[in-house]
């Protein structure tokens, strides 16, 4: 199993949403690297959910359901979708401002790559902030 992180602008489509629609797909991704990211996951993968902009943290974790299919809101063939459902809120958010504070997460997509939407997560990155989430 691999683990990643997603990010949303809670005003577009926050956590709270995703609960009450139980399953998404994640569309609107127009990077490249992150659209690699969505066509390297596989069905049952973990997946941090991320509010960006406001809040910025960390807030739960998702799974992927379906793996990468052509994006449905765009006829351009290089964008792709993964479906997630949600599996639990975290007992505490992460903010970002503790992730870039622990040096054992210096080298986290999150940090060094703060604007990609869809990020790798190491499995120590991983479980390091489950701890911090109160998670382990």
């Amino acid at each position: 199993m691999a683990y990643w992180l997603v990010k949303s602008e809670p005003f577009k489509y926050s956590w709270d949403q995703f609960v009450k629609d139980k399953q998404t797909f994640w569309d609107g991704v127009r990077n490249y690297g992150a659209r690699n990211n969505l066509k390297a996951m596989k069905k049952g993968d973990e997946v941090f959910f991320y509010h960006s902009n406001e809040g910025v943290e960390i807030v739960g974790i998702a799974k992927v359901v379906k793996e990468f299919y052509q994006d449905p809101t765009t006829e351009e063939t290089a964008w792709v979708v993964v479906d997630f459902k949600p599996v639990k809120k975290l007992k505490k958010s992460v903010p970002l401002s503790l992730i870039k504070a622990e040096k054992k997460l210096a080298n986290m997509d999150l940090v060094r790559l703060g604007r990609l939407s869809v990020q790798t997560v190491k499995q120590d990155e991983w479980e390091l902030v489950m701890q911090m989430a109160g998670e382990k």
